[in-house]
């Protein structure tokens, strides 16, 4: 072989090795983690600084990347043609589609995409500057070519550079948090903080609120050694107090209050003013979102407050405790009343009260019954069965049967529910 043709042969080398650089860096750029590029930017790493700004101008980037690939995989493919042309003749072609196929696909594609796929971050490092440069390079037939692809795109009356993503950012952090749990880098219990953290925007008081029907409260008019003897005896240090009828509240009674001015009175609870003794109640509607209730708390210095429906009645409490319990989970202490509304069974089934939220159920269980139409997981069957179901009635919906076990009134006391792959195992 001639002097020209090694020359030919090394050029051939140089343009899948630039390949390699574009097919490669395209795959990291677009892989790499931005929220590990920005942490290694504000550590004061200047080829991190560059990759985020490569990837503000991400259409800009992949353009430049893809045209530089379309003209190093064409010119080598003409150069490995003419070579092999003047050493077999005519059927060089046929050699030369072979060659340059199985060269182009193992070293411009699967190689340097398999490493940037593995390594996105520090291969995204490494080139950081070479596609800054070949950005500016091209960045005149890039724009040019975007024009021309809106324009095709306009005549089939598509639009593109909107930039309006389908989901919002938190469905997208979610969704990463997901993927990783799924591929075992974060755990169920970190993944359900984080997505308790995310759903106080979008929940509501009245989601987690503890309900007026299972509310604790106290007649201010009953004698007042009784209601020491319940205070003292509830398991909350706060205890609402009413007048006339339960809905009239009209302030919070506290246990530690309640103690000095018993204490003061010589242990006389006939000497105490409970109205006096009482905080004042402090109402809040039940749309009021958990962030902004959280906010509220913290900037009250308080606790404890009463919700009500757009009427005014109190429809039940929200505590601090409710709001964190949304993202740590359940929170036990010495004094909390050990009731599981929860029960699994050895057949896969699951016992539940009706009056068990549908999250806490979905976090013991780690199940996704929607939670959007209904707060208990007796409210879901009731809006899905469009009735007041009686007992031994069975019902299906989402994955999961449902057989009512016990009704009390017009309420769901309690319900068996059996995931639907379950029930036909068993029924096999």
């Amino acid at each position: 072989m001639t002097a020209q043709m090694w020359f030919s042969i090394l050029i051939v080398f140089l343009l899948l090795l630039a390949g390699f650089f574009f097919a490669g860096s395209e795959t990291a750029l677009t892989a790499a983690s931005r929220a590990r590029l920005l942490a290694l930017e504000r550590h004061g790493n200047r080829a991190a600084k560059v990759v985020n700004q490569l990837l503000d101008i991400r259409e800009a980037m992949i353009g430049s990347l893809l045209v530089g690939t379309s003209i190093v995989n064409t010119a080598a493919a003409a150069l490995t043609t003419g070579i092999l042309l003047d050493i077999f003749g005519d059927v060089g072609i046929f050699y030369a589609t072979i060659v340059i196929s199985v060269l182009t696909i193992v070293f411009v594609e699967i190689l340097p995409k398999t490493i940037a796929i593995n390594f996105p971050e520090r291969f995204s490092l490494a080139v950081a500057w070479p596609v800054r440069i070949v950005v500016i390079v091209f960045s005149p037939l890039t724009t040019a070519l975007g024009w021309l692809v809106r324009g095709i795109l306009l005549l089939f009356g598509l639009r593109i550079g909107e930039h309006t993503s389908i989901l919002s950012a938190a469905d997208e952090l979610r969704g990463t948090v997901d993927l990783l749990h799924k591929e075992g880098s974060v755990e169920k219990t970190d993944r359900d903080m984080f997505g308790g953290l995310i759903d106080l925007q979008e929940l509501t008081v009245g989601d987690v609120m503890v309900h007026r029907t299972t509310m604790l409260s106290v007649d201010i008019d009953e004698d007042p050694s009784h209601i020491v003897q319940s205070v003292l005896a509830a398991p909350y240090t706060r205890i609402p107090v009413w007048k006339d009828t339960p809905e009239n509240i009209i302030g919070v009674l506290h246990a530690k209050d309640l103690l000095r001015a018993l204490d003061a009175a010589g242990n006389d609870p006939g000497k105490l003013d409970l109205e006096e003794i009482a905080l004042p109640a402090w109402f809040v509607p039940d749309t009021t979102s958990l962030a902004d209730q959280l906010r509220s708390f913290r900037r009250k210095k308080m606790h404890f407050a009463f919700v009500v429906d757009e009427y005014g009645s109190v429809q039940g409490i929200v505590t601090l405790e409710d709001i964190i319990e949304e993202i740590v989970g359940d929170i036990s202490d010495e004094h909390d009343v050990a009731v599981s509304g929860v029960r699994p069974q050895a057949d896969g089934a699951v016992n539940v009260d009706g009056s068990v939220p549908i999250r806490d159920l979905n976090r013991a269980m780690d199940w996704s019954l929607p939670d959007e139409e209904a707060t208990t997981i007796a409210g879901l069957v009731i809006h899905e069965a469009r009735t007041i179901p009686e007992a031994g009635q069975t019902f299906t919906f989402y994955g999961y049967r449902f057989q009512i076990l016990r009704k009390q009134k017009n309420r769901i006391a309690s319900l068996r529910i059996t995931p639907v792959d379950t029930a036909v195992a068993k029924a096999e």
